[in-house]
């Protein structure tokens, strides 16, 4: 995969050994199949992981959060200590950075555990990237949905 231009930039309160994750979820249907995509990189910009999962039948908002849960767990079992996360959920991104309420129920048990995972790191935040910046992650949902529905097919 192509290393993304914003590995050049980086964001002037971020730690030298900063990882990223660019995260993604999706629904075919809201709900519908769901999954969600994360691509993690080191520092220099080298893919560390791509984490992808199906969900069964969920909305896009809860695969969002999936993923971005998925994305902080692994940053934990790797003791990671600082992570930069991007997504091209406006909405999620905001309620994380606690500018929008979270009111579903099961959203709001999704987030929480999100930033629980979050405090245990030394530096986390989380930006909003236009879609184009986060193809990979995007892709990887799709693979995760195409290949479900391929196994559905032939059942």
């Amino acid at each position: 995969m192509k290393q993304d231009p914003l590995f050049s930039e980086p964001h002037p309160s971020s730690p030298s050994q900063t990882f990223t994750a660019y995260m993604d979820g999706g629904a075919r249907g809201n709900p519908g199949p769901a999954a969600y995509g994360v691509v993690v990189r080191d520092p220099e910009g080298k893919i560390l992981a791509e984490l992808g999962k199906y969900l069964g039948s969920q909305t896009n908002n809860f695969a969002e959060y999936s993923g971005l849960v998925a994305a902080l767990e692994y940053a934990q079992k790797q003791q990671l200590t600082a992570l930069k996360i991007f997504s091209d959920s406006e909405l999620l991104v905001k309620q994380m950075n606690g500018l929008y309420k979270v009111n579903h129920p099961v959203l709001k048990k999704l987030v929480d555990r999100a930033r629980e995972l979050s405090r245990q790191l030394q530096h986390f935040s989380i930006h909003h990237v236009l879609r184009r910046y986060n193809r990979d992650a995007d892709q990887l949902v799709n693979q995760v949905l195409d290949a479900q529905e391929r196994q559905a097919k032939t059942k």
